[in-house]
């Protein structure tokens, strides 16, 4: 018998909205586990709190004993990470009797040194603890031991990675075995996705810089950056790579099936938007295309990302003494990966198999299951 669940979202991230993708991509998979996932969302933005609110309150009233995902990042639940109405809303699913399980996109509270950045960051922890006393299950996306803010008792604390949000079905697997295998094959590296703001410059900064060291040392490569924030960052890498051989492609917000084929024409994905870690679902995307990728490390960086083809930089503090050291760092990597077919190879080999294992939706969809049919009883 078809077991009806929801997945409850706040408000709707614009372009693309990574959250209703992944609810997407679970709900497909979890059918064949006979759970029939739905979406329902909090409109606040547009209706206003008290409206979302009450509109809530009136679905839920129907959801006794029904499992119930809700979906956490700081910004869908207030428009300047102050996550209060979310406790609001778990409180109103609490009372109408349905099955709370949080699922943590957000697992650390934002970073920031001025007295405003402490109050957020005081605020989101508070409100994060707060959830987990209410809910029945959390699920984090990191391992709970990696958090900093996690209490001690984890009786209900679980993990599973992200996936792709990506038709991985349409792949070819032997691709990358038959590029390294052509005479004139030209290194192909991809960039998928650019933080806005400042960290997009530094980003932007290093990816200039480890794409001219590797072309002084091979001569032509090809650089494909798209997704969010690219083409904000068109202007600054094609001024940084002019003079050098570097063939340069800057695309906006692509569909899936257009992201799986940018990454299936690239040998390698460089990932500098941060640590990478298994909620980082732009960097799993390149692992589930079969590519090496290189990342940095941070605390988050664990099995079973690790798992997968990685070569890993550490992630020294920006502004630190430290910054021309981990710019080295990345240019030599890249420069390891491109010159070296067979390393090459292996970490592509390391990478389809961690997918298959851990980031394929059909895993993940599997590990909910566990856990929905476990915690099934009152």
């Amino acid at each position: 018998m078809t077991r009806r669940i929801f997945a409850l979202l706040g408000r709707r991230d614009e372009p693309t909205d990574a959250v209703e993708e992944y609810c997407l991509h679970l709900g497909e998979s979890l059918v064949v586990h006979d759970f029939q996932l739905e979406l329902r969302r909090v409109p606040w933005e547009i209706h206003g709190w008290a409206r979302s609110l009450h509109a809530l309150r009136l679905q839920a009233a129907g959801w006794r004993g029904t499992w119930t995902l809700v979906q956490y990042t700081a910004l869908a639940w207030s428009e300047r990470g102050f996550p209060f109405r979310f406790i609001q809303a778990l409180r109103i699913l609490a009372a109408a009797g349905a099955r709370i399980a949080i699922v943590y996109h957000d697992v650390e509270p934002f970073a920031g040194t001025r007295p405003i950045d402490r109050l957020r960051r005081f605020a989101q922890v508070r409100a994060m603890r707060r959830a987990l006393d209410l809910a029945d299950l959390a699920i984090f996306t990191v391992p709970p031991e990696k958090l900093s803010w996690c209490p001690g008792n984890r009786e209900k604390a679980a993990f599973i990675p992200v996936g792709p949000n990506l038709p991985i079905e349409a792949i070819a697997s032997n691709r990358h075995a038959h590029r390294n295998e052509d005479s004139h094959f030209v290194p192909s590296i991809a960039v998928f996705g650019i933080t806005g703001g400042e960290p997009g410059q530094r980003e932007t900064r290093e990816i200039i810089a480890a794409m001219q060291f590797a072309a002084q040392k091979l001569g032509k490569l090809r650089l494909s950056v798209f997704g969010r924030h690219a083409e904000l960052r068109e202007a600054a890498l094609r001024e940084g790579l002019r003079g050098s051989p570097v063939e340069l492609s800057v695309e906006a917000v692509l569909d899936g099936e257009e992201v799986v084929q940018r990454l299936s024409n690239c040998d390698l994905l460089l990932f500098v938007r941060g640590p990478i870690s298994s909620r980082r679902s732009s960097a799993i995307a390149g692992i589930a295309c079969g590519l090496p990728v290189i990342a940095y490390e941070g605390q988050e960086t664990a099995p079973p990302i690790t798992d997968a083809g990685l070569v890993l930089v550490h992630e020294h503090m920006p502004g630190s003494t430290n910054d021309e050291a981990r710019q080295q760092d990345l240019n030599e990597s890249l420069l390891r990966v491109l010159s070296d077919s067979a390393f090459r190879t292996e970490l592509a080999s390391k990478s389809k198999m961690a997918y298959q294992r851990f980031f394929s939706w059909h895993a993940i969809a599997d590990r909910f299951s566990e856990l929905l049919e476990k915690n099934l009883s009152p």
